[in-house]
């Protein structure tokens, strides 16, 4: 019987006459060295700051290396993201970057390039471990510690908290990696402390106006909250102008602590409106064309790539807040 890493895998190619089987070796898949490259990128959605200078940063790598870079927006939908990937396989590009929308659905995505023979490099957010392994299915995570971040900001919290906390707690986009880890490292962070409670966890799929939407129903739930933590900077300032709304002062009256590190979100340290931003740096395309790179050049590439993030509040904002994105 032959060893497994003989085995080979069918995979469906559509061609123009129909569907045709198509044999590639189980395992990542090689990338020849070449000049120039033409590769994919399958962005989540660009509905927010955050989001439009990832793909920025990914655009300006592109040209300036000289690759053709073929670009799809999912618009907030994972189903549209995986069709995205399959017009990527069938347009036969060399590799594949990929923002996992959300981590099942693009697990199977992921699965379905490396059987096409096309590498897979993750971007931000990650896909079911269960599913589908770095090394095996794809290449590499390129991104930041989701949790360590919200372990920060719950660090943070019980360092500089005076009294009872009382949180509301704004989610990022149900199934996200993102959304999964910032809450599960903020909750181990602020576990077993007598002075913390979560009064709420909802989500308001890191939109500014689905945070508001979010927050102004909470007040009413829970008028005593006085600390929001909001998964991304675009729900943090939502959150904001609800509690304005609501006759409470930002950075005073209620904490405000987020995760992102816009210039917007930083002015607003520096304005006294929010207490504390973990960064999460969204410019990925000189790390990620490097690591194509190295891929290509047959050079060990880890499992996981972290990105390093700054932090920012009331003694650093003014200084920093130059330097945000």
């Amino acid at each position: 019987m032959k060893s497994s890493r003989h085995l080979l895998t069918a995979a469906l190619a559509l061609t123009a006459t129909g569907f045709t089987v198509v044999a590639v070796a189980q395992g990542l898949p090689k990338l020849a060295q070449k000049k120039t490259y033409k590769v994919g990128f399958a962005q989540t959605e660009s509905n927010n700051p955050w989001r439009i200078a990832q793909t920025k940063s990914m655009q300006d790598e592109a040209k300036k290396l000289g690759y053709q870079l073929v670009y799809t927006d999912a618009g907030g939908s994972a189903a549209k993201q995986v069709s995205d990937v399959d017009s990527m396989i069938a347009q036969r590009v060399d590799a594949i970057f990929l923002a996992p929308r959300e981590e099942k659905p693009l697990a199977a995505a992921v699965k379905k390039a490396r059987a096409a023979g096309i590498p897979v490099i993750l971007l931000d957010r990650n896909v079911d471990q269960k599913l589908a392994k770095a090394g095996t299915d794809y290449v590499t995570f390129i991104g930041s510690d989701f949790i360590l971040e919200g372990q920060r900001v719950g660090q943070w919290l019980a360092k500089n908290m005076k009294g009872e906390a009382r949180i509301v707690q704004l989610l990022g986009t149900t199934g996200s990696s993102p959304a999964n880890d910032r809450r599960a490292g903020f909750e181990q962070a602020i576990k077993g402390k007598a002075n913390m409670k979560i009064l709420a966890s909802q989500t308001g799929d890191f939109a500014r106006d689905k945070g508001r939407q979010v927050m102004e129903t909470l007040l009413q739930a829970h008028p005593d909250v006085n600390v929001v933590y909001a998964h991304n900077d675009e729900m943090a300032i939502g959150a904001i102008a609800a509690l304005e709304a609501a006759g409470k002062k930002p950075g005073k009256d209620v904490m405000v602590l987020s995760i992102d590190g816009g210039r917007e979100a930083v002015q607003l340290v520096v304005d006294g409106k929010i207490n504390y931003v973990v960064e999460c740096n969204p410019k990925f395309g000189p790390k990620a064309f490097e690591t194509l790179k190295n891929y290509a050049a047959g050079k060990k590439i880890a499992a996981k790539i972290i990105n390093p993030d700054r932090e920012y509040n009331a003694q650093n904002a003014k200084q920093l807040v130059g330097s945000a994105y």
